[in-house]
């Protein structure tokens, strides 16, 4: 039989219209953190460490980010690569 492991998903309000995903991400089965400004994946943690998006959306959604990491300096990657991560196919075990 080809027994599906459930995702384990945390949804943790950060703040006002921030909030922080993590989930098990199947491809290199690491841990992703997303942070959502709004209802848009900005920035987070893979497997390579801290990245953000080069999008640049609103200066809120730029205090989010830049709150969220502090002193650390995250790598800058396309929105696409964010979304891909977000990707509900992402989400869901393939096999």
């Amino acid at each position: 039989t080809n027994q599906r492991k459930a995702k384990t998903m945390k949804l943790k309000k950060l703040k006002s219209n921030v909030t922080e995903l993590t989930f098990r991400n199947d491809y290199d089965d690491c841990d992703v953190t997303l942070l959502f400004s709004y209802d848009t994946p900005v920035a987070g943690y893979d497997v390579k460490g801290a990245f953000k998006t080069t999008t640049k959306y609103s200066k809120t959604t730029t205090k989010h980010i830049n709150q969220y990491f502090g002193d650390v300096q995250p790598r800058l990657v396309v929105q696409e690569y964010i979304n891909e991560i977000f990707d509900p196919y992402t989400l869901t075990p393939k096999g």
